[in-house]
């Protein structure tokens, strides 16, 4: 039988139906896999079990008279560090931050309170969310299960790292270059980053999303069922839509899919990722699709814009703290803001504008496909204890160049696991949809979750 920490949450809420298992049971069940893993993992922020319980409780009581609130009602879940929870300090990931208890829940999070979900803890991030990579100046390193050794990815790594070890079937990410679908790819899980809106946060930012991280795609689409619902905070946020997240069959014959096996800027593809992904392509396409080479669009010009509109926003925030302050953040992130400091104004307006650049481009290349397919990353995950791939704050982002454009055209974009390298480690799937097609990226990702080989076991302690 299935360990009650990893059943789904589709199967969990069959199960509280029929009464055959109750929301304390598998709560109970999700913290002693915490209890296990958690000092090997280091995923988890401001773990509250007597909460966790309380609402066990209480869900178990509506399941048991008819009344759930949702179909996540029991479910357990965490949520990002950098999506405020009620009565709890949001760190950032990082020493240099006062811990004052947030006032109210930001959007993801009230709604899944509302929902009945079961919120465990929060989980970790690097210092200010600026890392791919579970490195923080305030949290211990948070690990890969697959590998001890080997990151989980990030900015959104608790979250990964606690997906892939069975801390319960939910988990909440944020992602503005990369830091939902990263850490999905390196921990072999799903991740969505919605379209831009689809998902209110606050506060919101050019290119930020939230979004579901789980073990299946239909759990994903059961959480945006819930997360996509709107709230006046974010004045960035789509239109209300009514859509049919939980109807996922498709059929892809007719698809135009565009093949990106070179982001354009950054580190090159390593043969086994490059080797999975186009096995990954080629499974749809014997499926009915069309498959056809996408060029890339990404420029070295617009990273470096980007990198360096970042530096700013970022020493920016850190000139607002304390010199004795700003001294505690990590001296990867000191040393990357710093050489922003002498950028004038034209400079940096500059790099902000390579923001429309990327939306120009990506929308001109990707006008002919329904969806385009790419590496999440172009290498799988690195050791544990560096801030990025090239562990050069001159260099930071040359792993980020398939996922960081998506992020400023604004379109729904997902990893899912495609294979594994000689190592073991999970190789991601990048799957873009057009603007707005969220439901379009579930669609397919849940058809190429049933006709991908065979998984393998998740990583046990």
């Amino acid at each position: 039988m299935t360990d009650l920490a990893d059943l789904t949450a589709s199967d969990l809420s069959d199960l509280y139906r029929k009464g055959e298992v109750s929301p304390v049971e598998v709560t109970r069940a999700v913290l002693d896999r915490v209890a296990a893993w958690e000092p090997r993992l280091n995923a988890l922020w401001a773990l509250n079990a007597d909460e966790a319980l309380a609402a066990a409780r209480a869900s178990e009581a509506r399941w048991r008279t008819g009344q759930p609130l949702s179909a996540l009602d029991g479910a357990p879940t965490t949520i990002k560090e950098l999506i405020a929870t009620k009565g709890v300090a949001k760190p950032l990931g990082s020493a240099a931050t006062h811990l004052v208890p947030e006032p109210v829940d930001a959007p993801p999070a009230a709604r899944l309170r509302e929902a009945g979900a079961v919120i465990l803890a929060k989980t970790t991030s690097p210092d200010f969310g600026m890392l791919s990579s579970g490195l923080s100046s305030f949290h211990k390193l948070s690990r890969n299960p697959w590998d001890l050794s080997r990151t989980p990815g990030g900015s959104s790594s608790g979250a990964g790292t606690a997906a892939a070890g069975g801390y319960g079937p939910l988990h909440v990410g944020t992602d503005i270059g990369g830091s939902i679908r990263l850490p999905a790819g390196w921990c072999g899980i799903y991740g969505l980053k919605p379209s831009n809106g689809r998902v209110p946060i606050d506060p919101p930012y050019i290119g930020r999303c939230a979004g579901p991280m789980t073990r299946t795609v239909a759990d994903a689409a059961l959480m945006m069922r819930v997360l996509s619902a709107p709230d006046w905070r974010d004045h960035m946020s789509l239109p209300p839509a009514d859509l049919a997240w939980e109807k996922l069959d498709f059929d892809p014959k007719g698809l135009r899919i565009g093949l990106m096996l070179d982001a354009g800027v950054g580190e090159p593809v390593e043969p086994e990722v490059a080797q999975a992904v186009t096995a990954a392509a080629k499974t749809l396409e014997v499926a009915g699709a069309s498959l056809e080479p996408f060029a890339p669009f990404l420029t070295r010009e617009m990273l470096d814009g980007l990198d360096l509109f970042w530096r700013t926003r970022s020493l920016s925030d850190l000139s607002t703290l304390s010199p004795e302050r700003a001294q505690r953040a990590l001296p990867y992130i000191r040393d990357w803001t710093e050489a922003a400091r002498d950028a004038d104004g034209i400079a940096v307006y500059q790099g902000f504008n390579q923001i429309q650049r990327m939306r120009e481009a990506g929308a001109k290349a990707f006008q002919p496909y329904d969806f385009v397919i790419s590496p999440t990353a172009p290498m799988p995950a690195f050791p544990a204890e560096l801030p990025s791939p090239t562990n050069d704050p001159s260099r930071p982002f040359e792993h980020i160049g398939f996922t960081v454009a998506f992020n400023m055209t604004e379109q729904p974009a997902a990893s899912i696991n495609c294979g594994y390298t000689s190592e073991g480690l999970p190789i991601g799937l990048q799957i873009i949809g057009r603007r707005f097609d969220d439901l379009g990226v579930l669609r397919l990702s849940a058809l190429y979750e049933k006709l991908r080989p065979a998984q393998r076991p998740w990583p046990t302690l």
